[in-house]
């Protein structure tokens, strides 16, 4: 890879934007590159979380305007098929078997925004930044918008769409927009603690879990959910993974697939 830093370890796969020194800053290079890495950790048995960070200051400060304008000397069918290119990688990320968690520091602007709202978990820290700023530049948060209007709501998705103000970390957590919120110096940790989490639990669980949220989201509540989800688990409850997790309980001992944490 030239733009990203992969590690896969103790179950954990990390993915780190690498373009420092334009605050991480997305190219097609870049989004290639991760929805490669992302393809990978997905399909490794021995991976069970997905972790996405940056190097440097900023998280991901959004699109390399450079690679942005480049779109003035291409067809239309050429910009669309470009344009797919974030589309696929956040889709990748928001479906993924395994959990994916963003990792953010700094700002985490535009098409950044987007890639914290299509994964699972997000950690963030307190010097964090957020800005939905393309109407700045004459664009719009099209490919990010469906992720980031479910991440914030709908109503809060209006104002940030059309003012471009930066919101610091305090507001995201706020709105919801991030999970947890921790000093710069507990970064590390609280990522850590959570991936801990996931480790803990049952791999196809987990996957299982993400499709459910998916599955019931929205819908009414009636007979047909009743029934539906009851087949679920009776199937999910038959499986050699989940006698596992019930026989560790009963025999007090981890069960097979569990994992400890990373090291700090």
């Amino acid at each position: 890879y030239n733009t990203i830093e992969t590690a896969f370890t103790q179950g954990v796969a990390l993915v780190w934007l690498n373009r420092p020194k334009l605050r991480n800053a997305m190219n097609d290079v870049l989004i290639d590159e991760v929805t490669d890495a992302v393809r990978r950790a997905i399909e490794d048995d021995s991976v069970r979380a997905i972790v996405l960070c940056g190097r440097g200051s900023a998280f991901c400060a959004g699109a390399d305007l450079a690679w942005m304008a480049s779109g003035r000397t291409m067809t239309p069918e050429q910009s669309l098929e470009d344009s797919r290119r974030l589309a696929r990688l956040l889709r990748l990320l928001h479906d993924s078997p395994k959990p994916t968690v963003a990792r953010v520091q700094g700002p985490a602007f535009a098409g950044g925004m987007g890639l914290v709202a299509a994964c699972d978990i997000s950690i963030a820290s307190t010097d964090a930044r957020f800005c939905l700023s393309e109407v700045k530049l004459g664009l719009i948060p099209a490919m990010i918008s469906p992720y980031v209007i479910r991440a914030m709501g709908e109503q809060r998705a209006r104002r940030y769409f059309v003012t471009g103000e930066v919101f610091d970390a305090a507001e995201a957590w706020r709105i919801g927009f991030v999970h947890e919120l921790v000093q710069p110096e507990d970064l590390d940790e609280a990522v850590n603690g959570i991936v801990g989490h996931l480790l803990a639990g049952g791999p196809k669980a987990l996957g299982e879990c993400k499709q459910l949220v998916s599955d019931m989201a929205g819908r009414p509540i009636d007979d047909a959910i009743g029934d539906e989800t009851a087949a679920r688990i009776a199937r999910v409850r038959a499986t050699d993974e989940a006698q596992e997790g019930i026989a560790a309980f009963f025999e007090k001992r981890r069960p097979a697939w569990a994992q400890l944490p990373l090291d700090t």
